[in-house]
C-alpha cells in the first residue's frame, strides 16, 4: 500500500487550530480508515497508508480533523521520495547553515512569471530558490527584517503552502 506524508499547514500551538495531541490524531486519521498511521514532531506531519486518490485523501484528511478536533487546516500530501528529492535538491551549499534551510510545499499549480519575479526579487539577507519538488528559502537568525514566509507566499503565488526545515523534511523522507 502507497505510504504518503500529509503535511498539515496552519497547525498553532494554541487556539482555534490547535491539535492537542498527535497521538490523538492519528486515532481519528486511523478511524477513519486510513493504515499504518504514524506522527512526527507537533507541528502537523502525519505518515500513512492508503490506496485513495490524493484528492481523497486531502478531503477525508481536512474533514476528519475538522470534525473531531475543530481544526480547519490545508493539507498538502507528498510521497517519501518527493521529500527525499526535495532534500537532497537544496540548492544552498556549505556556507549556509542547514537549520535556516526551508522548504515550502504546495499542491497547487506555481506560476512561472510571478516565480521568476521572486526570484529576481531582493530579499536582503534571505534567499529565495526554486526547486523541481518545492520552494527553498534561507532565512538567517540575523535577517534585518524577514520578509518571506508562508504567508507571503501564499499572497504573491495564490496558493495554499506549507513550510517545513530541511532536517524535518529529510526525517519524513525516511519513512
Amino acid at each position: 500500500m502507497p505510504k504518503k506524508i500529509i503535511l498539515l499547514r496552519g497547525v498553532t500551538p494554541t487556539g482555534q487550530n490547535r491539535i492537542p495531541k498527535m497521538s490523538y490524531l492519528a486515532e481519528i486519521l486511523t478511524e477513519a480508515g486510513f493504515k499504518n498511521v504514524e506522527t512526527y514532531i507537533q507541528s502537523g506531519n502525519v505518515i500513512l497508508e492508503t490506496v485513495l486518490s490524493d484528492q481523497a485523501i486531502r478531503k477525508m484528511v481536512h474533514d476528519t480533523i475538522l470534525e473531531k478536533i475543530g481544526a480547519d487546516l490545508s493539507v498538502i500530501i507528498k510521497r517519501p521520495e518527493q521529500l527525499k528529492m526535495a532534500a537532497q535538491e537544496n540548492p544552498f551549499g556549505d556556507g549556509y547553515d542547514d537549520s535556516r534551510v526551508h522548504l515550502v510545499f504546495t499542491n497547487d499549480y506555481l506560476d512561472d512569471g510571478i516565480l521568476k519575479k521572486l526570484v529576481q526579487t531582493d530579499f536582503g539577507d534571505e534567499a529565495f530558490c526554486i526547486g523541481n519538488q518545492c520552494l527553498y528559502l534561507y532565512l538567517p537568525r540575523d535577517a534585518k527584517k524577514k520578509r518571506l514566509n508562508t504567508n507571503f507566499l501564499e499572497k504573491k503565488l495564490g496558493i495554499s503552502a506549507t513550510m517545513r526545515k530541511l532536517s524535518v523534511t529529510n526525517r519524513l523522507s525516511e519513512w
